[in-house]
């Protein structure tokens, strides 16, 4: 008797004005990968599930549409897709926003497509955390939003549990980096090879982008991984997560290890080169710079670190997938 596949679903919303090519492409990549994934019989990979949530008025979200349709169950990741219209913070109600909190709380990773970010903006949720839009409203984007670190010349903010992108086709690539999380390097590559797209090299050579694990259903340290990601985990103790978490600080630790597959020092340790890999990415920011802001106060403990992650040290990294890297190959 064949044991049965974990299910993992991904909201797609459609609210008016929303991109209808993007709510069915993020569809199709799915359903590539699903395929890509069969083709490999990883039968211990999760089947991607993808739903489609209306929104109609001041109403809750209604799911709407499913690929394998089948019991009700807590939503892995909502994305929300570009408008080509045009987005305002209008178009937000609030019981649209408090579904989206709602969904961030139970352990989804949310993602928002160039405007779509503007919604994530409403909920609250990107205060004191990186974020990026659409170069057309990034100007008004950070007059509304002061609380959040807009980086409008960078493609995408991969923050972990928060996912924002600048371009009205960066859909695909957000998409691929959730196959990446759920299905691996590997398949997120034959995705992107079969549809014809680019995707970032850095992900499938050097280890994914640090994708921690949310829908563990642990509550007290679902709240310790969000305080972590607003905070860059640049400077913080295991008494101060355990008090976080509001446990004994043994209990803690098995608790934390047990929902994450991580120690808190290790996921830290993660999260901080990750952050320190979007900027070696996107900045020309000094490597000791760099260190220092993502927490570590001893360059060469981040070096240390940074390559027993990703296989290469920071200067490396930099020079193989750096912006400036990548413009001198399209020349």
């Amino acid at each position: 008797m064949g044991v049965e596949r974990a299910v993992a679903e991904l909201g797609v919303l459609i609210y008016p004005g929303a991109q209808m090519a993007a709510v069915h492409g993020l569809t199709d990549l799915f359903g590539v990968a699903n395929r890509i994934a069969a083709e490999h019989q990883a039968a211990q990979l999760p089947l991607l599930r993808v739903s489609h949530w209306q929104v109609e008025g001041d109403q809750v979200p209604e799911r709407v549409y499913d690929t394998h349709p089948g019991p009700a169950g807590a939503l892995v990741a909502v994305l929300i897709p570009p408008s080509i219209g045009g987005f305002s913070e209008r178009q937000a109600p609030q019981e649209l926003i408090r579904w989206i909190r709602q969904q961030h709380a139970n352990g989804a990773t949310l993602g928002g497509v160039c405007v779509g970010s503007i919604l994530l903006a409403e909920s609250g949720l990107l205060d004191g955390r990186s974020a990026t839009t659409h170069w057309t409203s990034a100007k008004a984007f950070a007059e509304r939003y002061p609380a959040i670190k807009l980086k409008a010349d960078t493609p995408i903010v991969d923050d972990g549990d928060l996912i924002t992108t600048a371009g009205l086709m960066a859909w695909s690539e957000l998409g691929l980096r959730l196959v990446n999380r759920l299905l691996g390097p590997s398949i997120a590559t034959g995705t992107a090879r079969f549809l014809v797209v680019e995707h970032s090299d850095s992900a499938s050579e050097c280890g994914s982008n640090f994708s921690p694990i949310l829908n563990h259903g642990d509550a007290s340290i679902l709240k310790v991984q969000h305080w972590l990601q607003s905070t860059g985990a640049t400077d913080v103790s295991l008494a101060a997560m355990a008090e976080r978490a509001g446990l004994e600080e043994r209990t803690f630790l098995r608790r934390f290890r047990a929902a994450t597959g991580l120690k808190p020092t290790e996921y830290c340790q993660h999260l901080r080169v990750g952050k320190a890999r979007e900027m070696l990415e996107f900045t020309n920011g000094t490597i000791d710079h760099i260190a220092w802001t993502v927490g570590y106060q001893d360059p060469s403990a981040f070096r240390a670190t940074f390559k027993k992650i990703t296989g290469l040290t920071p200067s490396d990294y930099r020079g193989r997938f750096g912006v400036s890297a990548t413009a001198a190959v399209a020349r």
